[in-house]
C-alpha cells in the first residue's frame, strides 16, 4: 500500500509540475532571439512588412527579430516549415492569403491550417483594383459589364496565377456579373501590364503600387477597388459596393500565426505589440507606399476571418473548377 502511494503521489506531483511548465514558459518568454517568417522572396509588399514589424516587436520585446524568407510553393514552404515549429513562441509565420485556399486547391497538404496553427493578428490587406488601358471603349465598370455581355467569348483577365487572389477575386467577379471570361495567368504583375497596354487582355486585378507610373502616364485606368470600404491606399478608385457589386470582396491578406499549442499569454503578448505596430504612424505610411492597408484586431477575429476565406474561396474554386498549376 505504501509503495501504492508513492507511485500515486509522484505521478500526481509530475502532473502538477507539467501544468506549471507553460505559464512558466509563457513568464519567461522571450529569453533569447525570435524567427519571423516570410512566406514570400525580399522585396515584396509581405517582406517590407515583417521587416516592419520585426524592426518593431524587437524594441518592445527587447529581444532581436530575425526574418526568414522562406519562399515557393504558394507559400507551403513556410506554412509547413511552421506547422511543425516548437510551439515556443519563438517561430512564427507572416502567413498570407494563400493559407486559406490550399485546402480546396491541392488535394493533400502536410499541414492542417485549423489543426496547426494559432492565429495572433490580422496585419494587414493588398486592395485589389481593377485596372484596365485607358484607351479602351469602356471608361466605367458598368461600361465594364455591358462590353464583357456583348463579347462571344466574354471577357480576359491577367493574373499572377491559379488560385491566387486576383485570380480568384476575378472569377467572383465573372460569376456575380453573370459573364464569360478566362483568366490569363503571368509570372507576376509586369508581363500582366505588358499584355494590358498592348490590348491583348481586356483588364487586371493588381496592386495599385505596381500600376501607378502607368497610371500617372494616362496608359491605364483604375475602374474600381475590391475591399469592403474605400482604401487609403488609393481613396478615388470606387468600391465594388458602391457600384452595385456587393458581393465582390477580395484581396490579398496577411496576419501573423504560430505553431498551434502555444501558450495564451504568448499569443496575447504578440497580439498586444503588434496591434501597436500596426497604430504606429510611420509604419502605417510605409505600409500604404508598399500598396498595404494595415488591420490588426484580436486573435479570435483573426481567426475567424480565415474561417470565413476559406470557406468563401472553397465555394469559388470548386464553381471555377480551379486547379493547381
Amino acid at each position: 500500500m505504501t509503495i501504492h502511494r508513492r507511485h500515486i503521489l509522484g505521478a500526481a506531483a509530475l502532473g502538477w509540475a507539467g501544468s506549471l511548465s507553460l505559464p512558466a514558459l509563457a513568464q519567461d518568454w522571450p529569453a533569447r532571439p525570435l524567427r519571423l517568417v516570410s512566406p514570400y522572396g525580399a522585396g515584396g509588399s509581405n517582406d517590407i512588412l515583417t521587416r516592419l514589424l520585426g524592426d518593431f516587436l524587437g524594441r518592445q520585446l527587447k529581444q532581436s527579430v530575425v526574418i526568414e524568407n522562406r519562399a515557393g510553393a504558394g507559400t507551403r514552404i513556410a506554412n509547413e516549415y511552421i506547422a511543425h515549429a516548437p510551439p515556443d513562441g519563438y517561430t512564427l509565420l507572416h502567413a498570407a492569403a494563400p493559407i486559406a485556399i490550399g485546402e480546396a486547391l491541392y488535394p493533400s497538404l502536410p499541414y492542417d491550417v485549423k489543426k496547426n496553427f494559432t492565429p495572433i493578428v490580422s496585419t494587414a490587406i493588398a486592395p485589389l483594383f481593377l485596372v484596365v488601358n485607358a484607351d479602351a471603349p469602356y471608361k466605367t465598370l458598368a461600361e465594364f459589364v455591358q462590353y464583357g455581355k456583348s463579347q462571344p467569348n466574354g471577357l480576359n483577365f491577367g493574373t499572377p496565377g491559379a488560385g491566387s487572389a486576383p485570380h480568384l477575386t476575378a472569377e467572383l467577379l465573372l460569376r456575380v456579373a453573370k459573364l464569360k471570361g478566362i483568366n490569363a495567368h503571368f509570372r507576376g504583375d509586369a508581363p500582366a501590364y505588358t499584355e494590358l497596354l498592348a490590348g491583348r487582355i481586356d483588364a487586371t486585378l493588381t496592386a495599385v503600387s505596381t500600376a501607378v507610373p502607368h497610371i500617372q502616364a494616362g496608359k491605364l485606368r483604375v475602374l474600381a477597388v475590391s475591399t469592403e470600404e474605400r482604401t487609403p491606399v488609393y481613396p478615388s478608385a470606387p468600391t465594388f459596393r458602391e457600384l452595385g457589386f456587393p458581393n465582390v470582396v477580395g484581396y490579398g491578406w496577411y496576419g501573423l500565426m504560430a505553431p498551434a499549442g502555444t501558450p495564451a499569454p504568448i499569443v496575447e503578448r504578440l497580439n498586444k505589440e503588434t496591434n501597436a505596430a500596426l497604430a504606429d504612424a510611420e509604419i502605417r505610411k510605409k505600409a500604404e507606399a508598399a500598396g498595404l492597408e494595415l488591420r490588426g484586431g484580436s486573435a479570435s477575429a483573426f481567426g475567424e476571418f480565415i474561417g470565413a476565406e476559406t470557406r468563401k474561396w472553397a465555394q469559388i474554386i470548386k464553381a471555377a473548377n480551379i486547379t493547381a498549376e
